[in-house]
């Protein structure tokens, strides 16, 4: 088992990067979420899962920028009917924090929201996660109410959608929502766009 890659990025797309480390070079298959926390060039660090697939077993190597990244990816694809592609379309859609917070919630809806979720599989993730996420967490320790995070997530993607960078953003989000929480969406969007 490879627990983590490091060694010099060589390249990085949404979708995958490429690590060189001792004249080898991997390609990882990566979530928007670690593509905006690589760097441009230089080092960086992966930490890895290994995914056989089951029809041709041909190997698929992933990437995480966290540890905590992979082991909610490794909860998502342990639910069934859940892929690694279908893992990594809800990790590059939302934060660890806020499938935490939707699992722990039992938001359906927010789930349904990710492109290939239906609501049987948006169901079954709630139910087989529930106890595994939701053990530990309380949601009320949040800085962001759920209630709030449709909109934080439509600001996230309007945002990113302008080329700004996604962790520099979800800072900026976080904190203009938490200074006053009635912003509308447009009104939230312009206070991120003031401060960049």
């Amino acid at each position: 088992m490879i627990h983590y890659i490091h060694g010099k990025l060589v390249e990085k797309s949404p979708v995958h990067a490429v690590l060189e480390t001792h004249g080898m070079a991997y390609v990882l298959q990566i979530s928007l979420s670690t593509f905006s926390k690589l760097p441009d060039q230089g080092e960086a660090r992966l930490y890895t899962h290994l995914h056989i697939n089951g029809n041709d077993f041909s190997l698929i190597l992933y990437g995480f920028a966290t540890d905590e990244e992979r082991d909610t990816f490794r909860k998502l694809i342990s639910v069934s009917g859940v892929g690694p592609n279908t893992a990594r379309m809800v990790l590059s859609s939302l934060t660890v924090s806020d499938i935490r917070q939707i699992i722990t919630l039992k938001d359906v809806a927010s789930l349904k929201r990710i492109k290939g979720i239906g609501e049987k599989t948006a169901e079954r993730i709630i139910v087989d996660l529930h106890d595994k996420i939701a053990r530990g967490h309380d949601p009320g320790t949040e800085k962001i109410p759920l209630l709030h995070n449709t909109r934080r997530l439509e600001a996230l993607a309007a945002l990113s959608s302008l080329g700004l960078d996604k962790t520099k953003t979800e800072k900026l989000l976080d904190k203009i929502m938490h200074q006053d929480e009635s912003l509308s969406l447009e009104e939230l969007i312009k206070q991120v766009l003031k401060q960049i």
